[in-house]
């Protein structure tokens, strides 16, 4: 039997050889410029920078004018009715809406009494009875005189108690009597003194019945004293007091933007009271008074408004515009009635006006040309004093072309 001849062989399993990466090498990057650069870079890098700053000027750069103009002064008067029952401004009728405010409050003070009380001094006695056994009555009014020489009377009648004998001897009688003395002062204030009987002056009784104060006698001399006078003087200055106070007391409790009128005030007493009453001996006294303000405002925006309009269809004259923050309303008051709820107005408007002019315009006038072009044009426009032009960047020489880079401002009207 023939063998079978078998001529590839399998082959031995033997592990895949993997690929071995391969060896990046870094390259070095050399640029090489021409001889001739080196040269004139410098040279080179002006001139970049002149042309980038040129087209940087050109299309970036901003212009301001700043214009002062020549100023006219604008003084107009003018009379208006103040209405607390119109909603809105009457252009025609000189009528703006005005508002009535109401409020209740109190007010105050201490004040000083204006009269005067004379006041007798007044004390006790001890008066002694050597003379008779016998009870006696005197009569009220009985005269004592000091050692000092001051008169002073009984207040009451005196029960004079008799005197005592005892041993043979007679022992003095004695009564606590209240006298006041005969005048009014301080002179009478005396301290501890010796008295007198006046009606027995030169008769046998005189000294056989005499005196004796052992404390001073006091509450003599002038004394202040609330008269009707003070009372009404307190309220009225009270009274004044409110009117003079009204207006800042309100300012407090009205909205802002809302001005009393002036001359617009009512006041009206609703209370009044004191802690002490005419004819009290007192140096002192407070005096308070509860009263309701009645006031006519109205709001700043819409006189301004009215005035704003005002001065656009009558007081100026074409081509005339005001320098709106110098207008000045000064409004002064003629009559004021709170039951029709209408006031009368004179207002006295100042401002500052200059010729107007179309800004476009002018900034198309001067677009495009050198500083010196635009600055010679614009001075002679005789309704300029002054003008300034400041330019960004610095180093341009020309007026933008584009409008939307120039600038108008007046920077002071005075």
């Amino acid at each position: 039997m023939e063998k079978k001849v078998i001529d590839i062989l399998p082959s031995k399993k033997y592990p895949e050889k993997k690929p071995s990466p391969k060896k990046i090498t870094k390259r070095k990057f050399t640029l090489k410029l021409p001889p001739f650069f080196f040269k004139f870079s410098p040279i080179f890098l002006i001139l970049l920078f002149g042309i980038f700053g040129y087209f940087l000027s050109i299309k970036f750069s901003q212009v301001e004018i700043k214009i002062w103009p020549k100023i006219e002064e604008l003084k107009v008067e003018e009379k208006i009715r103040l209405d607390a029952k119109s909603e809105s401004i009457n252009q025609k009728e000189k009528t703006i809406p005005g508002k009535i405010f109401e409020t209740e409050t109190e007010f105050s003070d201490e004040f000083s009494a204006t009269g005067k009380v004379l006041k007798k001094a007044h004390g006790k006695i001890v008066l002694f009875n050597e003379y008779t056994t016998k009870d006696e009555v005197w009569a009220a009014g009985t005269r004592f005189m000091s050692s000092q020489g001051k008169l002073f009377k009984s207040k009451d009648k005196i029960f004079v108690p008799g005197a005592k004998i005892e041993g043979g001897k007679i022992k003095p009688s004695q009564v606590e009597v209240e006298v006041e003395a005969a005048e009014g002062g301080a002179d009478y204030n005396i301290g501890p003194s010796e008295f007198s009987v006046v009606a027995f002056k030169g008769t046998e009784r005189y000294f056989k019945y005499y005196a004796k104060s052992f404390e001073p006698m006091k509450g003599g001399g002038e004394f202040p004293k609330i008269e009707k006078a003070d009372l009404e003087m307190a309220e009225k200055a009270l009274i004044e007091k409110a009117n003079k106070l009204a207006s800042d007391f309100l300012k407090s409790k009205l909205p802002e933007g809302v001005s009393v009128l002036k001359d617009g005030i009512f006041v009206e007493v609703l209370e009044k009271s004191s802690n002490f009453k005419e004819g009290d001996e007192v140096e002192k006294f407070s005096f308070k008074i509860k009263v309701k303000i009645k006031a006519f405002c109205f709001e700043e925006k819409t006189l301004n408004k009215f005035v704003e309009e005002y001065l656009k269809e009558i007081a100026l004259k074409p081509n005339q515009a005001i320098y709106w923050p110098s207008l000045k309303i000064t409004p002064k008051t003629e009559s004021v009635n709170f039951d029709a709820k209408k006031a009368n107005l004179s207002l006295e408007i100042f401002a500052k006006t200059f010729f107007d002019f179309d800004q476009n315009l002018l900034k198309k006038a001067i677009a495009d040309k050198t500083i010196q072009e635009a600055k010679l044009f614009l001075m002679s426009q005789e309704q300029f004093l002054r003008v300034k032009i400041e330019i960004a960047p610095f180093w341009a020489k020309k007026v933008p072309a584009n409008i939307n880079q120039i600038k108008i401002t007046f920077p002071l009207v005075d």
